[in-house]
């Protein structure tokens, strides 16, 4: 199969690339990148006004199978990812029951095979059930194919163990992603402050979420092992990050869309629909999330998509789990809140979103060169939009972007040379 992708302009962070050209994709490989190519194909596409990145890849989202299959599958939540130009996702393990074993990881990794759109690259648990007590066999998970170790959701609330379990991943050359949320100030449904006030809810304490970064930071530094913190959300948090890395300490972290997208304020317009974990901050958070990624102290952003069905979500604010979906609309916030406002230029975003994200996991992808395999994105950058429920390709339509006019739109996605989206 010979895919000839015509006029597009390239953008790549390895080789900083940013240029009109032409690509030839040969089977599952980049065989050709000049700027201009003749040759037959079985398939051209004309590229012109179309960017062509890396294929996105997205290091913390959550597929639910198995046993939460009423809020979405490996199969649609794969639909839903390439629909948004990821080429690769990493699942989290707070499914049922947990990936604490070979066995149960084996079985994930062979349904993403069986739904062959996206690479899918799933996380092991930290401890054994994510109950925080007895660590997995680090060494059988990553041979049984664990991209990296967390816990999710649930914090590992034992110093002693996360300790264990940072140092154990490290020496196998891997990391634990991890959940910071110190419970005994996290309780509650929203950011503490005005809104939470107004809506007559219990709010969380921005410390919860850096109490906790701090102490993985500690670890991190005293044991000269690799720590990553998972989707950061406030001031504080970032500036402890960006402090750490300074002094060389082996910390990375990441943020998701909606972090550098809305404020608590948007809980008045979406209500559950934009309510997660962490929650979303102040606007002084916003704007030092966004200074993170321009400053390169936050690495890669994620979406933590994290589907639910409408009946939970339909609970007062207190009870409603917390989560949206994001695979669909990552690219769209992206270019709006980074692009348009001069915080980053493609290059940088490719960095936060392809090239960035394939380190950290250890993965040969990221980029756009001869010789390397085709996972490639490609959209038009202009194209705006309203964004409706009837759009969503994810089973769950728990998201604040419905109703909300959007810019850039996902044409294709290239997985292994094969098209798997194409809108």
């Amino acid at each position: 199969m010979k895919l000839l992708l015509k006029k597009g302009r390239l953008i790549d962070y390895k080789t900083q690339t940013d240029a009109i050209k032409d690509i030839l994709i040969e089977d599952n490989k980049i065989t050709k990148i000049e700027t201009n190519i003749n040759v037959q194909a079985d398939k051209i596409i004309d590229c012109s006004n179309l960017n062509i990145i890396p294929g996105m890849i997205d290091i913390h989202c959550h597929l639910r199978e198995p046993g939460f299959e009423h809020k979405e599958t490996i199969k649609t939540g794969s639909q839903s990812a390439v629909a948004g130009g990821f080429t690769t996702i990493c699942p989290m393990p707070n499914t049922k029951p947990t990936p604490d074993s070979a066995i149960i990881l084996e079985q994930i990794i062979q349904e993403a095979k069986k739904v062959n759109l996206c690479n899918v690259l799933p996380y092991s648990s930290v401890t054994k059930g994510e109950k925080g007590e007895e660590l997995v066999n680090f060494e059988e998970m990553k041979q049984a194919g664990a991209v990296a170790f967390s816990d999710d959701g649930i914090p590992v609330v034992n110093s002693k163990i996360m300790r264990q379990a940072m140092i154990e991943a490290d020496k196998i050359g891997s990391f634990v992603a991890s959940h910071c949320e110190e419970k005994s100030v996290a309780e509650g449904a929203i950011h503490q402050g005005e809104v939470a006030d107004k809506l007559g809810v219990e709010g969380v304490l921005p410390e919860a979420e850096e109490i906790m970064a701090a102490r993985e930071i500690v670890i991190s530094e005293t044991n000269h092992v690799r720590g990553h913190i998972c989707h950061i959300s406030t001031k504080t948090s970032k500036d402890m990050i960006r402090d750490a890395k300074k002094r060389g300490v082996k910390i990375t972290c990441e943020t998701c869309p909606h972090y550098f997208t809305f404020t608590v304020d948007e809980v008045l317009n979406s209500g559950t629909n934009a309510k997660m974990n962490p929650p979303l901050r102040e606007e002084k958070d916003r704007k030092a999330i966004i200074e993170g990624l321009k400053e390169g102290t936050i690495d890669c952003i994620i979406t933590d998509h994290a589907p639910h069905a409408e009946e939970e979500k339909n609970q007062d604010l207190g009870k409603a789990p917390n989560g949206i979906i994001g695979f669909e609309t990552a690219l769209s916030a992206e270019i709006m809140n980074l692009i348009d406002t001069k915080a980053l230029t493609y290059l940088d975003l490719v960095r936060i979103t392809s090239y960035n994200p394939a380190k950290l996991i250890g993965i040969d992808r990221g980029t756009i060169e001869e010789g390397k395999i085709a996972d490639i994105t490609i959209f038009d950058p202009n194209e705006e939009y309203t964004y409706t429920k009837e759009m969503i390709v994810s089973k769950s339509k728990n998201t604040p972007f419905i109703g909300k006019k959007l810019k850039g739109k996902v044409k294709y996605t290239i997985v292994n040379g094969k098209i798997v989206y194409e809108n």
